[in-house]
């Protein structure tokens, strides 16, 4: 075990970690905002909705997926960066498959969101 902090001590500076991720994707990455003024139009309308509880909950875990795949995408190409400004095929390599995950993130949000609506509004 790595010397450091324990317990509670160690829970409470994890969360303090996570805050300044957070900060940090907001203040730096403007996908991220947007994805966000996203879900929260989008998780309000998901509770207003006459959904089953199981459908709601599929509609919010796939806006969480998005934001959650979009940070680690914005860590991946942060590491990349740090190693240098030079194009180097793995970097480019590794910065586009991130963003390949966010793209089927989003691609599946929204394929969920319209066989959920799709059910419900459209369906004879």
């Amino acid at each position: 075990m790595k010397p450091g902090k324990t317990g509670l001590k160690r829970v409470i500076a994890a969360l303090g970690y996570s805050r300044q991720g957070l900060v940090s994707a907001w203040r730096f990455e403007a996908a991220f905002r947007q994805e966000c003024v996203l879900a929260l139009l989008l998780v309000p309308f998901a509770f207003w909705l006459d959904l089953d509880l199981s459908e709601t909950l599929w509609l919010v875990a796939s806006l969480m997926m998005v934001l959650v795949v979009e940070l680690l995408n914005s860590a991946i190409e942060a590491v990349v960066d740090r190693i240098g400004p030079e194009h180097h095929e793995l970097a480019g390599r590794a910065k586009d498959t991130a963003s390949a995950a966010v793209l089927l993130t989003l691609l599946l949000a929204t394929l969920i969101w319209a066989l959920v609506l799709g059910k419900h509004f459209f369906a004879g």
